[in-house]
């Protein structure tokens, strides 16, 4: 990150133009390494083989200088890196807790009091896949509002069932259930793998929380060959998702081989997992097996996220729904507080949301639908109060509060354009869309609209508009979740992408930093900007 880390520009070669430039995000040479495996415009060596283009390096607080201004940074590399290590929504959750740690912000327990103070940044972890951050206005005083951008952590996904072995024709297999709205034809004959969280039980008794990610392709669902189902492309490929999107493991070994380990054999009918599973994820782990006491797992695409197209102007990457806008708004957060100064004239409280299974209605402990966001914004209230905050205060502060609800949004598909209503038509690299809906499946008003789209005016940043056809179902956010759970003005946004809820979906890399600095600059505009309209006295 920027407010992190330390990048230099690497020296070019003369064969190089300016805007070939690779800069050394972190991780750079592991990323130069996916680029090459996964894009026919980069060699690692050899004539005339063209170079990354990506974006200009970024810069840290500590070298920030007139010559790295605001406009030339980017986060695209740090984009990608967030992307391939948060394979999970709790690895999504665990990597947002190390950068926040790292930009100087303090780790909350929410079965704690608190002690807050103006000027600090505070954040905690709910379930390790939900996250609320914030920072304090050195001016802040009680009735004043809170200017959150919340996002989720899923995206769908294959999970493992609670008992996943099964074997069939000589295969060991692992059983899966949908999660979410994903395109499941997508998920065939991918290089495939397991990631999530275990419970680990401790020589003492106790048990210890674990994140877990095995890299290597591990996991595949075959499609059947068109030899046996001459019709597949007239008729369509319709799978049973109960029988034919079970991913195998591995070919059952031989029970009569004298070179047959317990190990890897077939599982009896009380293995919950395969033995063969299991014995990878203790390796994996560094425990015994039988110290494995419970384990939450994804089915995950092991192809890493990189930059595509002719110009390196797309990412492709699966899960950037939802997050793209999780890490641009933990980002423009960060930024937004990056020195003393930032929060010095601020009467606010910025914050981020970050929500698992908005995916499945967000009805959950860790979900948009639980209080955690609200319950937050009172506590803060009543830190800060040094005493109970009556509910004159805190309905003073939710009034004053402003919601971004940020997630990705329909780009017109090339091949598809009947899909959009012909003068709502999104497109890639053109900045945020403000999502419109007259049945409140957005909770985007007039007002909010303006609000939102002013702070892109003065920053001279681009905006595009959405409504669906009224001839098609319009899908919905956690913004009408949270704007109806205490009546908090919001405004439904995201980024444009195709391929929505595939294995590998697509946006614009230029979108990814205009929503970064939109996001930045509600932070730090839109306290001047709404005090100037009065819409009810």
């Amino acid at each position: 990150m920027a407010a992190i880390a330390r990048f230099h520009l690497l020296q070019p070669s003369p064969i190089l133009k300016p805007s070939a430039i690779l800069p050394k995000f972190p991780h750079a040479s592991r990323l130069l390494s996916i680029h090459a495996s996964y894009s026919p415009n980069l060699r690692r060596n050899g004539a005339g083989g063209r170079k990354l283009s990506t974006t200009p390096p970024l810069c840290s607080k500590s070298e920030s200088s007139s010559s790295n201004t605001e406009s030339s940074q980017s986060i695209v590399g740090d984009l990608l890196d967030y992307l391939n290590e948060s394979w999970t929504q709790f690895h999504a959750t665990a990597e947002a807790k190390r950068q926040l740690l790292a930009a100087g912000f303090h780790l909350l327990n929410e079965n704690e009091e608190w002690e807050l103070k103006p000027g600090g940044c505070y954040f905690f972890t709910r379930n390790m896949s939900s996250l609320v951050a914030f920072a304090i206005g050195e001016k802040y005083s009680i009735g004043n509002g809170f200017h959150v951008i919340a996002a989720h952590t899923d995206s769908p996904c294959l999970k493992l069932k609670p008992k996943s072995a099964s074997s069939k024709s000589g295969y060991l297999m692992v059983n899966v259930q949908t999660y979410g709205g994903g395109l499941w034809h997508t998920w065939f004959d991918r290089d495939l793998s397991l990631a999530g969280r275990v419970i680990v039980r401790a020589d003492n008794g106790s048990f210890s929380h674990k994140l877990v990610k095995i890299k290597r392709p591990l996991l595949r669902v075959p499609s059947l060959a068109i030899h046996l189902n001459r019709t597949v492309n007239t008729d369509g490929f319709k799978p049973n998702l109960e029988t034919h999107l079970i991913p195998l493991l591995a070919t059952e070994a031989d029970k009569e081989s004298p070179e047959t380990n317990d190990k890897t054999s077939a599982s009896s009918s009380k293995d919950a997992h395969h033995p063969l599973l299991m014995q990878i994820l203790s390796d994996e782990l560094g425990c015994k097996v039988e110290d494995i006491a419970s384990v939450e797992l994804n089915v995950c695409d092991t192809q890493p996220s990189c930059l595509g197209g002719a110009n390196d102007e797309f990412i492709f990457s699966g899960r950037l729904d939802n997050l793209a806008s999780s890490f641009c708004a933990l980002r423009a957060l960060v930024d937004a507080c990056a020195s003393p100064e930032d929060l010095a004239n601020e009467h606010a409280v910025r914050m981020v949301a970050l929500f698992d299974n908005e995916e499945v209605g967000s009805d959950s402990y860790q979900g948009a639908g639980a209080p955690t966001m609200f319950e937050a914004m009172r506590r803060i209230s009543a830190s800060l109060g040094q005493q109970s905050v009556g509910e004159c205060g805190f309905a003073r502060a939710i009034r004053h509060s402003f919601l971004v609800s940020a997630d990705m949004a329909h780009g017109v598909h090339p091949n598809f354009t009947d899909k959009h209503e012909e003068n709502h038509r999104p497109v890639l690299q053109k900045g945020l869309v403000i999502k419109h809906n007259a049945n409140q499946r957005y909770a985007t008003s007039g007002v909010t609209s303006f609000l939102f789209k002013e702070v892109a005016k003065i920053h001279n940043l681009p905006t595009q508009e959405f409504v669906v056809r009224n001839d098609m179902g319009c899908g919905s956010t956690i913004g009408p979740i949270l704007a109806s759970g205490v009546g908090i003005r919001t405004v439904d946004c995201g980024i444009a992408q195709l391929s929505m809820h595939s294995v590998r979906e697509i946006c614009g890399k230029e979108d990814v930093d205009i929503a970064y600095k939109h996001f930045k600059a509600f932070y730090k505009t839109f306290s001047s900007i709404d005090k100037k309209l009065n819409v009810d006295f």
